[in-house]
């Protein structure tokens, strides 16, 4: 069978337009030197070039830079096709295209391919493919172009994930936060949210999601209403959108939101999302200043930004294409060119380099490629890659044909890539750099240098955890609070302050010793663990030493700064440690240190564990109780003396208690000191008791002033005299009784001041237990209240002692000296108040005229009341 004969593409050569017209050949041979000029272009585009028969798609023609790119030899790929020379599935795809483009009769862009070579791997092609058509229009070859853009994709790649690393970095600094109620319609917007869009941080910005879409950009509307849609019917599990939104200036800005539901409803559509928002102006800036060069770029080699040239290296005759013109910058009119033209046109810095390589191509009659750069008529320079062919003509005359391309965009667009990757790695690495910082400023206390409470807590889970298939561990800790600190401040200020604290962390971390740990976990407090360590007697030792040492003086700029330390110990001897719990434990022995007198140390026990919870129980009921107005007054009657009339009353507090029934103040008052609520206990009272006393008076019954009991922490209070005066309190109906054994230590410039208001508002001032306590002629005197009170246990042995009496009348010389009214309290019998009368006792009160009671059994008492009768001699 005869061998079926390939189809051929005719080789034609142009006239050159230098040959005079006396010297064209025949037609034929015209057509001949046209064909062969035509193949030499072909043949040194620097691009793969093939050509494929129509009908049976085998190759007719390749160029040298396809034989070079992939491997085949052109003769042995010459009648084949694409399943003959490459895998399947390339095959298949190749000849799909070719399939569209011949049925289509129109060109077809393939912007990606990939293609397996034999030297060079797999590599992208950009392919051009177009139909070539007879004279009846019907396709009798496909031609295909294609350039090799392996390189290209490989550094666009590099830059994406340089952009990558950069973006992940910046999630974690400048994201904005939402939560969206969907049955309200409302949205929470964090305060990087609202700066990145130019609102106010306190601004309150419309939630209402209709609002937030009239920000968005028209052109983006529909899209994000269609994905919230398909999120809330749970066809995509989360949003992760782009778009643009209105800045509160006017212009646009890129956001990238990602979001979340994260509760559903019991059908299962979201009911709340959440998600995060970021501003990507500047990446989207920058991703269409990429899509611009890309673009240019891309046009350019649409445009086949290629020169053609031939050069007659016997003449020096040189021939430029009008592209290659363009990029020399030589003027369309002259025609007449030689390779000194070219010579001159180079970089002086290139020039030498770029004629060695040339001299290299002609004397081995080899390829010649070079990038070098021209200085243009005008003084542009571009940087041009030329890429040429040294052949001899039919004659013998040695020539050299090519293309020039101008590269100086990409030249320029790598240089940019690649700054951008140096610079997005050093982004990268300031980025971990500042990470360490953080996180060492995040474990640690700025002030003393001392691991913080977070780290404490870290250190102590992971030696637990540590040891966790150990048979067993153990850990003490000391809870170290300093006393007397906060007088330091308020004295010298804070910088002394610090200096004490700076001080106090060197003297821990010696005595600490190698191995164990040290923290600064508050204002003055520290912590110190020792590991393996459960001797309760060492640990005594431990916290004696560090005890004398934190109270020796401190110099600070001519001053002695001195402070104590209480201690709290806490031992896990346990094989599982917590790391929580053996915190707690140690602060609770610190407040039991410091209950029991400060600059001491107490072990936790489960006793003390028992007790404070206890206590712990009683404070929220009496947290609760003050809510439920469960603390109300209690009302002693007060009587003259010298007529048993009831004159007055105290309101003592009791604690209506729902479950314990009536507590007397012995039950709960420390704790409520220690809760800082005395103040709203004391209030309730004082308001109870003026609307009591306002119904009795207008009930005609005999009373005519209540005396509350005050805590005298009140006196200190700013807001103690404001709050007083909105009270109205009417002039002689309310007295403050205050004990006796607090005034000395705290009687300062304040609380002198506020008692002084006190008075000229016209409440009295009563002292309650007086001759039990240490006060001092000149504070009674300082003082100089309306009242005071005898002692109880002054007064029970009154009636059976004369020594006794002596005492108790002298109390009462010293008040009607000072002209301050006396009181007796706890008088129990008639014998009692029968002395008292008869040694000058103003006032008496106690169990043998009436117990506290409420108000209303106060009332009946005062209706039904049968008074005592008087001694004889009265």
């Amino acid at each position: 069978m005869k061998k079926k004969e390939q189809p051929q593409i005719p080789r034609l050569r142009p006239v050159s337009p230098t040959v005079p017209q006396a010297e064209i050949a025949e037609p034929s041979e015209t057509l001949r030197r046209t064909s062969s000029f035509l193949n030499m272009v072909i043949e040194n585009i620097p691009a793969m070039v093939a050509v494929k028969e129509a009908r049976h798609l085998r190759f007719v023609l390749l160029n040298r830079h396809a034989e070079e790119l992939t491997g085949v030899l052109r003769q042995s790929a010459l009648g084949k096709n694409d399943f003959d020379l490459f895998p399947k599935e390339q095959a298949e795809f190749f000849v799909s295209r070719d399939r569209e483009v011949l049925a289509s009769g129109k060109s077809q862009v393939i912007p990606e391919e990939q293609i397996t070579t034999l030297h060079n791997g797999i590599r992208t092609l950009r392919t051009v493919k177009m139909p070539v058509l007879d004279e009846a229009g019907q396709p009798q070859y496909l031609l295909a172009v294609s350039e090799d853009i392996t390189e290209q994709k490989r550094t666009e790649a590099a830059l994406a994930t340089s952009e990558r690393r950069w973006a992940f970095a910046l999630e974690n600094t400048g994201q904005g936060v939402w939560e969206a109620d969907i049955a309200k319609n409302t949205v929470y917007y964090s305060p990087m949210w609202k700066r990145i869009r130019g609102f106010d941080v306190g601004e309150e910005v419309d939630s209402n999601s209709e609002v937030w879409l009239n920000r968005v950009h028209p052109d983006d509307r529909d899209r994000i209403r269609e994905t919230i849609a398909k999120q809330n019917s749970g066809e995509i599990p989360r949003n992760v959108f782009e778009y643009r939104e209105r800045h509160r200036d006017g212009h646009y800005i890129w956001i990238a939101s990602n979001g979340a539901p994260d509760a559903w409803a019991p059908d299962g559509t979201p009911v709340r999302m959440i998600g995060t928002d970021t501003d990507i102006t500047q990446r989207k800036l920058q991703e269409q200043h990429l899509r611009d060069l890309t673009h240019r770029l891309e046009l350019a080699l649409r445009v086949s930004k290629i020169g053609v040239f031939e050069a007659n290296l016997k003449t020096g005759e040189l021939f430029w294409d009008d592209r290659a013109r363009e990029i020399f910058g030589v003027p369309p009119k002259q025609r007449a060119l030689s390779a000194a033209d070219w010579e001159q046109a180079l970089h002086p810095e290139d020039a030498s380099r770029t004629l060695i390589s040339l001299a290299y191509a002609v004397k081995n009659r080899s390829t010649f490629r070079q990038k070098y750069r021209i200085i243009r008529p005008g003084g542009e320079i571009r940087t041009i890659a030329a890429d040429a062919t040294y052949f001899e003509d039919a004659d013998g005359t040695p020539k050299l044909i090519g293309a020039h391309a101008d590269i100086t965009e990409e030249v320029a667009l790598s240089k940019n890539l690649r700054r951008a990757n140096i610079l997005a790695e050093a982004r990268n690495a300031e980025l971990e750099a500042a990470k360490a910082r953080i996180e060492n400023q995040a474990l640690h206390d700025a002030l003393t240098g001392l691991p913080n409470r977070h780290y404490l807590e870290e250190f102590i889970a992971k030696f637990a955890a540590r040891d966790e298939d150990v048979s067993h561990s153990c850990l003490a800790v000391l809870h170290i609070d300093l006393d007397r600190f906060k007088q330091i401040n308020n004295t010298l200020g804070h910088i002394a302050g610090d200096t004490v604290l700076k001080h106090v962390a060197r003297l821990l971390s010696e005595a600490a010793g190698a191995g164990n740990f040290v923290a600064r976990i508050g204002g003055d407090e520290f912590v110190l663990v020792c590991l393996n360590e459960t001797d309760p007697q060492k640990l005594s030792i431990l916290a004696d030493r560090i005890t004398a040492a934190i109270q020796r003086p401190i110099p600070y700029e001519g001053h002695f700064c001195r402070v104590g330390a209480s201690i709290g110990i806490s031992i896990e001897a346990d094989t599982n440690i917590d790391p929580k719990r053996v915190l707690i434990n140690g602060d609770m022995a610190l407040y039991r240190a410091k209950e029991r007198g400060r600059n001491r140390h107490e072990f936790f026990s489960k006793a003390l564990q028992d007790e404070l919870e206890s206590n712990k129980r009683i404070a929220d009921d009496i947290l609760r109780g003050i809510e439920q107005g469960e603390f109300v007054p209690y009302y002693q009657p007060l009587v003259d003396a010298r007529t048993y009339q009831t004159i007055g009353a105290e309101a003592l507090v009791r604690w209506l208690h729902p479950n314990k029934g009536v507590l007397t103040p012995d039950r709960f008052i420390k704790i409520a000191e220690d809760l800082n609520v005395l103040s709203a206990i004391d209030r309730n009272v004082l308001t109870t008791a003026m609307d009591d006393l306002k119904r009795w008076k207008g009930n005609g019954l005999p009373i005519q002033s209540v005396s509350v009991n005050v805590s005298f922490r009140r006196l200190s209070d700013e807001d103690l005299i404001p709050a007083l005066r909105k009270l109205k309190i009417q002039p002689g109906t309310i007295s403050f009784e205050f004990l006796e054994s607090i005034f000395l230590d705290e009687f300062d410039d304040r609380v002198a001041k506020n008692i002084q208001s006190i008075k000229k508002m016209g409440i009295g001032i009563d002292v309650d237990d007086f001759g039990t306590g240490h006060t001092s002629f000149v504070s009674l005197l300082r003082l100089m209240p309306q009242r005071f009170k005898i002692d109880r246990q002054l007064i029970e042995p009154v009636a059976t002692s004369i020594g006794q009496r002596r005492l108790v009348a002298s109390i009462i010389e010293i008040g009607r000296t000072l002209g301050i009214k006396v009181v007796a309290e706890g008088v129990e019998t008639m014998e009692q108040a029968q002395v008292l009368r008869e040694i000058g006792c103003d006032f008496l009160q106690g169990y043998v005229f009436a117990r506290p009671m409420p108000a209303r059994e106060l009332e009946q008492w005062l209706r039904s009341i049968k008074r005592p009768q008087l001694a004889s001699n009265g």
